[in-house]
Parts: C-alpha cells; structure tokens; sequence
C-alpha cells in the first residue's frame, strides 16, 4: 500500500496549474529500532509531558507553542495564529525560476519527496510541466510549506513523475573556512598523484546502490540473534588506526593490493558445484531477517497467494 501523502496541493508554472501530491521517497522504518525498557520489570518506559517547574503532568490541550524572549519570558503563539499567515505556499507550489543542476551546492540538499498528479484530472498539465523542466535539462525552484515550515524544493522530471528536493537556506550552511583553515598547505608530488590516480583507475566502477550492505545493520540482527539464543557476547577487537610514516612507499603497496584484489575477484571459467549444507546448518540460520528482508519475505508470499487464487 502506498504511503500518504505528506502535502497536497497545487504545481503551478505561470497560468498553467495542477493538483498535486507529494510523498516521502525515502523510509527508515526496515531498520531495526529500539525501546527504552525498565531493566528491573522488563516493562517499556512511557514519557509525560510535565511542567518544568511544579512537575505536574499536563494534558495535550493545555500545551502550546511558545517563543522564549529572555531566561523564563514566553511568547505563546496559537495554532490558529499560524495558519492565519497563510503564505501561498502552503497550498501552491510556484515554480519561481530554472537553473542548472550542477549550480546547486550539495550542502543545501535535505531530502528527496516523489511529486505525483493527485486525482484523475491535471495530468495533462502535469506533463507539459514535467516534459517542459526535462527539454530545457534544468531543474525548477519552487516553495512549499511542510511542518509549518516554507522550503525550497527543487524539481526534477523522474520517469512519469517529479523528484523534489527540499533545499536548506543559506543561513542553515556553515562557512567551510570555519573547519578548513587551519589545514596545512601541502605541495603534493607528480608521482604521488600518479600512484593514487592508478589506485582510482583500479577501483573505477559504476554506481549501484545494491552493492551496498548496511553492514551495522547486519551486526544488529546478528547480535539480537545471539542473545535470541542464549549466546554469551564476547567483544570484538576494534580496528586499529595506522600513522602514516612513508606516504610513498603506502602508495605503492596500495596498488599492489588492488591489483592482487582484482585478480582475486575475477570472474572464473569453471563455476563450483554448490556446497551441501551440514547437518544442523538450519538451526544456525537467522531467526530474524531484520524489517527489510521480513518485509520482502511478505510481499513474496502475499503474490504467490494471490497466484494462486487466480489460477
């Protein structure tokens, strides 16, 4: 089931104008989380919401938002108060201006959000739009209000649809020179960077976001298993940094060990017969496959339900 949306609203471009839905494109939800527990009950910690100053607990409708002027000095702001700003991008996102995707620094991005048409109708103006930002191979700048808050958001066509990146004002970036400055300036030799581009070359590939492994995820469902099952943890041994002494001679050894990498790796011509599993190797097979895979392993078996049925 798709997720809700988190606006609603309307994509204009001049007079051209269409309702639209913006959703999150991104999840947290299949990592594994934690509940803050009582060590002595086994019972979950619940939080209330209490006065600073007498501890009393208070009701939802009793809190509301304030600003602190000085130490102690509020200034209540309502919720009613809010919504009477009624900027037009609460309900509007109005493409201001067109510019180029490599002009936008990546400090700014915050995170991306699917832009759809919302209904049946306005998916022609939608696609002029859409087809329209991708002739002109630029990216549009809007603004949308989200958690009472006016963003920028950058569009950009994505198959049939809109990406849209929330994009942070310049006072929410830091300046480099306050991290940077105090880096020394160091010449750095031809051979040097022949040796560390040769490294590059060696490791040069395409991006794939599924050859990536959360490997802290992967430790989490391991550790939980263990536990699971009764095992005692035993600590690892943390890796070690190592100085530098000779930059040079690391350099080389480097290529050498990618080179004997890549080797290794290589494709063979005669692929082995699969190992048989050992006695017992089911019962060593994770009892948990962590929200990722559990979710995966759900869908799975739901279409082969409704194959089933069909047939």
């Amino acid at each position: 089931m798709a997720p809700r949306a988190n606006w609603k609203g309307f994509l204009r471009l001049s007079l051209v104008t269409c309702p639209v839905a913006l959703y999150p494109a991104t999840s947290e939800s299949e990592k594994i989380s934690f509940n803050q527990v009582n060590r002595q009950t086994g019972h979950r910690i619940k939080y209330l919401k209490v006065d600073a100053d007498t501890g009393d607990e208070v009701p939802n409708e009793d809190i509301v938002k304030g600003y602190e002027l000085e130490k102690g000095q509020f200034i209540e702001v309502t919720k009613e108060e809010l919504e009477e700003l009624a900027l037009e991008s609460t309900r509007t996102i109005e493409i201001d201006e067109f510019v180029d995707r490599t002009g936008i620094d990546p400090r700014y991005l915050i995170r991306p959000y699917y832009l759809r048409p919302d209904g049946k109708v306005g998916h022609d103006a939608f696609a002029v739009i859409r087809e329209t930002i991708r002739e002109m191979n630029k990216v549009a700048i809007g603004r949308v209000v989200l958690t009472n808050r006016e963003h920028i958001i950058a569009l950009e066509p994505m198959d049939k649809g809109l990406v849209g990146t929330l994009l942070r004002y310049p006072y929410e970036v830091r300046s480099e020179q306050e991290y940077f400055d105090e880096i020394q300036d160091v010449k750095v030799t031809k051979d040097m960077l022949d040796l560390a581009k040769h490294i590059v070359k060696q490791k040069a590939g395409n991006f794939d976001p599924e050859k990536f492994e959360d490997h802290y995820e992967s430790a989490l469902v391991e550790l939980i298993n263990q536990k699971r099952a009764g095992k005692v943890i035993r600590p690892k041994a943390r890796p070690k940094g190592e100085n530098v002494v000779d930059l040079m001679e690391a350099l080389r050894r480097s290529v050498g060990r990618e080179a004997s990498t890549e080797a290794a790796t290589a494709p063979r011509k005669l692929a082995k017969k699969p190992r048989k599993a050992m006695a017992g190797q089911k019962e060593m097979l994770m009892s948990i496959a962590g929200k990722k895979q559990a979710k995966e392993t759900t869908a799975k078996r739901t279409s082969a339900k409704s194959q089933r049925r069909s047939a």
